[in-house]
């Protein structure tokens, strides 16, 4: 801990003297530092000052909320998670009172992998630890051509049951269709995803054009605790590849 003091403030001195010199920064390097069993003090000072709160984070973190009956990881162009997690938000979108045509699950913001058997409050927080609320919106069929050829170009992403698209290897959309019919570039589609790919993150872009918005703001349309709600809801739970992303 003293060590720590000590840090901070050279930082904190540091920060002031910029403030007043003449000095101006040429150059930023960066460098990765494996944090594993090498930095582990037992009994330090750091270790007593967290011991009193390892019991209340072991108390909300533990209540199990459902099981799976497979370990599930993502990994494009379909997994047995991503397909889970898509589906879950067309179920949460329907909870919401809204029909949605699809839904789109990034696999960047799947942070973790769910085991065989239980899973807890801490598992669901590993898998989406982020502040992400359930958005449903409208695209024209135009766009969500559109939006499918953006996620054929990275190789896949999350999509729930009914859609099925064929991508090239070097990530060209060859075909796509939404409950076993060609997209209508015409057609109005109602979409249930992430609100971080609402604003057109992870080069969904084709978002941006979006319309008829509806994303609740409250602590219960966070995604994790949507997540939470259908394992309590389904008990035990289980999904599977299906060819929903097909790569010739």
């Amino acid at each position: 801990m003293k060590k720590i003091s000590i840090t901070l403030a050279l930082t904190v001195l540091m920060a002031l003297g910029a403030c007043c010199s003449h000095y101006q920064l040429t150059q930023v390097s960066r460098t990765r530092v494996l944090i594993d069993g090498r930095y582990d003090r037992p009994g330090s000072e750091a270790e007593a000052f967290l011991a009193p709160y390892a019991h209340k984070v072991d108390s909300l973190m533990s209540p199990v909320v459902g099981t799976t009956a497979r370990y599930m990881a993502s990994h494009r162009p379909e997994s047995e998670l991503s397909n889970l997690l898509s589906d879950i938000l067309v179920w949460g979108a329907a909870r919401m009172g809204e029909r949605a045509d699809f839904a789109v699950y990034n696999m960047g913001g799947i942070r973790a992998a769910l085991a065989k058997g239980q899973v807890t409050i801490g598992d669901v927080l590993d898998v989406a630890p982020f502040e992400n609320k359930l958005c449903v919106l409208t695209l024209t069929g135009d766009k969500v051509t559109e939006l499918f050829t953006q996620i054929a170009s990275v190789g896949g992403e999350g999509v729930s049951h009914g859609v099925a698209l064929t991508i090239s290897r070097d990530g060209r959309l060859l075909s796509a269709t939404v409950g076993g019919q060609p997209i209508d570039p015409k057609r109005s589609y109602r979409i249930a995803t992430l609100d971080y790919l609402a604003q057109g993150n992870d080069r969904l872009v084709a978002f941006k054009a979006k319309s008829q918005v509806v994303a609740p703001q409250g602590q219960d349309n966070n995604i994790r605790y949507i997540i939470m709600d259908y394992f309590r809801a389904k008990g035990n739970v289980d999904a599977h590849t299906e060819g929903r992303i097909v790569i010739k």
